[in-house]
């Protein structure tokens, strides 16, 4: 882990003040935790199999600390701002939005209409219209895409700048044919969004592809993270904060990209 990224994340992170009665061992560094984190996000490996010559603590330290900072919103309050920088860049174009799901296996959740029926999550994911990262909602399996669209809408974050109002809605919104329905067309409106959504039915050359394709793309980046292939996790915090700070590293990787 770069020092740029550990210098945004360390002052993020909750202190822990010791106890002068009953000091105990020492906490372990958390530029160390977090660098097994990361590895355990890269690689997918299991938490008891964390090698102890990386120096990051046992595979449990490492999960305590990714439950406690996720309860603390270290990850979300990363993303935030990595989103404002990417904005004062001028790397963001709210101007369209695509939306898109992908289904993952998993040890935990509801039956999968395309596994014959074994357990799944879904990875419910907004992007702006270079393909960056605004929101994400995990799922059962079973859950219609389109159920997800207006809570996706919703959890944009307000991206702020130095100057300008904060931007959270953009102007056009792109989706596949999974969220064709007349009611969400007229919900998405209400948000002063124009809905541009594929009809069932209707052959393939509509066009809308053009401008789709950025949110497959982030799919993949995201499930680029070995971890986020398939859902280990039984609990849907951990999990969260798993798909929460891989986005945030793949804005991160945007941002020093454009910088360098």
């Amino acid at each position: 882990m770069d020092d740029e990224l550990w210098a945004r994340i360390e002052p993020l992170l909750p202190v822990v003040p010791r106890n002068p009665r009953r000091p105990g061992r020492k906490r372990l560094d958390s530029r160390r935790v977090l660098c097994g984190i990361l590895f355990v996000l890269y690689t997918g490996i299991r938490w008891e199999f964390l090698p102890q010559e990386l120096g990051c603590g046992s595979g449990m330290t490492c999960w305590r600390r990714l439950r406690d900072w996720n309860e603390a919103g270290v990850w979300q309050h990363l993303h935030e701002p990595l989103l404002s920088e990417l904005r004062a860049a001028d790397l963001l174009d709210f101007s369209r939005a695509a939306v898109d799901s992908s289904h993952i296996r998993a040890m935990k959740g509801g039956p999968s209409p395309v596994d014959r029926g074994k357990a799944g999550s879904k990875h419910h994911l907004i992007v702006e219209a270079h393909g960056i990262p605004l929101a994400t909602i995990t799922t059962g399996g079973n859950r219609n895409d389109v159920t997800q669209l207006i809570p996706l809408i919703q959890a944009v974050p307000p991206i702020r700048s130095k100057r300008g109002q904060p931007l959270r809605r953009p102007e056009h919104l792109y989706a596949d044919r999974g969220y064709d329905h007349e009611v969400y067309r007229d919900k998405v409106r209400r948000f002063q969004i124009t809905p541009h959504l594929a009809r069932r039915g209707t052959g393939h050359g509509s066009g809308l592809g053009v401008y789709r394709w950025v949110v497959e793309g982030a799919i993949a980046l995201l499930h680029w993270f070995r971890r986020l292939r398939i859902r280990w996790e039984i609990r849907d915090d951990i999990h969260h904060a798993f798909v929460t700070l891989g986005c945030a590293v793949i804005c991160w990787r945007r941002l020093r990209t454009a910088l360098c």
